[in-house]
């Protein structure tokens, strides 16, 4: 196990773990309740097959998200541009970036799939971390049972992906060899989470064990069936107010500025480059055109 710890560790660039050293420290010396998800703390925990890690993926506790952002700001990170619609993509975490760093930080306050309030669900959540040595700290990381609702959550999103089914499939076969089902069905139950994980967990269940499953969210609806590039903003356009459609459209078809750059901090906001952005995302609309009719015919036969 060890020397299999030592290979998983071979992945993660140095510039992530001490994104990790960096926030844990801070988190400490303000007095703020962190752990971390995904990422490097997943792969040592077995719950990942081994995998480079990009940035850093931090759960923050809901009522001190503006403390720490802005104790990261003081350190020099900067919140990255993120598309302002609130309606067509709802906030879990706010990114931010340091020109000096090679890796970007996630503040995550809130999770998809998981329908408690934040503050409620952070406090299930907070129940069910342990510690782990990492980055030369002494860090707080979900229970194995608690990663594993993490990442199928995660992977539930955009379960029509090859590596998310794949990511699916080893979470299942690593659930049935550990017997975590059953912590995993009382976990989502305290998240609020039973609607989303159900397609993953319920052939998971002891045959006795039958759950009473509740409906998902219109909000997960809305993110699982919203695959193709632009069905975000047609399903949002759809299921608004007729007073609200004009708004959301007129932002759909003159996206601002930090809308570009949400998809390419470094992208090219001279006139020229900013067409050229504007005719690359109709190319990818059009492109989707097909794939994006069948995911509003799915929500519409849920429904919606």
């Amino acid at each position: 196990m060890t020397s299999a710890r030592h290979e998983n560790q071979l992945m993660i660039p140095e510039g992530v773990l001490l994104g990790h050293a960096l926030v844990a420290r801070l988190a400490g010396s303000l007095g703020i309740r962190v752990f971390f998800i995904k990422g490097p703390a997943s792969v040592t925990q077995g719950l990942r097959e081994a995998k480079i890690s990009a940035d850093v993926d931090v759960f923050v506790d809901p009522s001190k998200v503006e403390e720490l952002l802005q104790g990261l700001h003081e350190r020099g990170w900067r919140q990255r541009p993120a598309d302002p619609d609130d309606r067509t993509f709802p906030k879990h975490s706010v990114t931010v970036h340091h020109a000096a760093w090679p890796c970007c930080i996630d503040v995550h306050f809130r999770f998809p799939g998981m329908e408690r309030t934040a503050y409620d669900c952070f406090e299930a959540l907070w129940a069910n971390t342990v510690h782990m040595q990492l980055a030369g700290q002494r860090l707080r990381v979900p229970t194995k049972a608690l990663g594993i609702l993490f990442l199928a959550l995660h992977a539930l999103r955009s379960h029509e992906l090859p590596a998310c089914r794949q990511e699916l499939e080893y979470l299942a076969v690593l659930t049935r060899r550990d017997s975590q089902a059953e912590a995993l069905l009382e976990l989502a139950s305290a998240t609020g989470a039973l609607a989303a994980v159900r397609p993953f967990l319920e052939g998971l269940l002891p045959e006795p064990i039958a759950p009473a499953w509740p409906e998902p969210s219109r909000e997960w609806r809305n993110r699982v069936a919203a695959q193709a590039p632009g069905s975000a903003r047609i399903i949002a356009i759809v299921q608004a107010p007729w007073g609200e459609k004009p708004n959301i459209l007129w932002r759909a078809v003159r996206p601002g500025r930090e809308v570009l750059l949400g998809a390419n901090i470094y992208a090219d906001m001279s006139l020229p480059g900013r067409f050229r952005q504007h005719g690359a995302r109709w190319v990818r609309f059009l492109v989707a055109l097909p794939r994006l009719t069948g995911d509003l015919r799915k929500l519409r036969s849920n429904g919606d």
